[in-house]
């Protein structure tokens, strides 16, 4: 009896309640103090990022420490021209449809095409579709159609404080509002 005592006292002193009582504490599995609404002055963004996965089961990513994989700067983005200077494509010219952050690829419209088998379904019979396929970022680079000449990327600040990508070789400024509106666009369109 003295055991049960001395064990209930120490419960007691630790605000421990037994099973049955209300309580706020999570050791009997009960929810702690309710949810409290954020500050007046913090505000939550939402950030929507384009980043897709295309992992294959046996792939393994190096990691951070939160699980999620290491993403890798890039210098093209969705919208640039491109050339392609190494490999089966070398020479020709397409413009990024995609960023693959997670293994540093892109998808050029038109370049590097590969025949996928499609199922058929009750409705469709099965086909084989052409569609594009992956191309290292370390095989592209940047092309100006207006010059006919591929650079590589520079980054400066205008007269009015925004930072621009530009083609070093020719001072051809890369990013505008209206290209971002474009391309925004028909992301949403799609």
């Amino acid at each position: 009896m003295a055991g049960m005592a001395a064990l209930q006292g120490a419960m007691a002193s630790l605000s421990i309640s037994s099973p049955g009582a209300a309580s706020t504490s999570s050791f009997w599995g009960n929810r702690l103090a309710t949810y409290s609404a954020p500050q007046p002055g913090i505000r939550f963004v939402v950030k929507i990022c384009p980043i897709e996965m295309r992992l294959k089961r046996w792939e393994r990513k190096k990691c951070k420490p939160n699980s999620l994989p290491v993403l890798h700067k890039m210098h093209v983005r969705i919208g640039d021209t491109v050339q392609v200077i190494a490999g089966r494509e070398k020479g020709k010219v397409g413009e990024v449809i995609r960023l693959f952050k997670h293994n540093s690829t892109v998808l050029v419209k038109d370049l590097n095409m590969k025949s996928k088998h499609k199922k058929g379904t009750e409705d469709e019979p099965g086909e084989i579709v052409m569609i594009e396929g992956p191309i290292h970022s370390s095989n592209v680079m940047l092309y100006s159609k207006e010059k006919n000449v591929t650079s590589r990327v520079g980054h400066k600040f205008l007269e009015d404080g925004t930072k621009v990508r530009y083609l070093v070789k020719t001072g051809e400024v890369i990013d505008s509002v209206e290209k971002w509106l474009k391309v925004f666009k028909e992301g949403n369109s799609e």
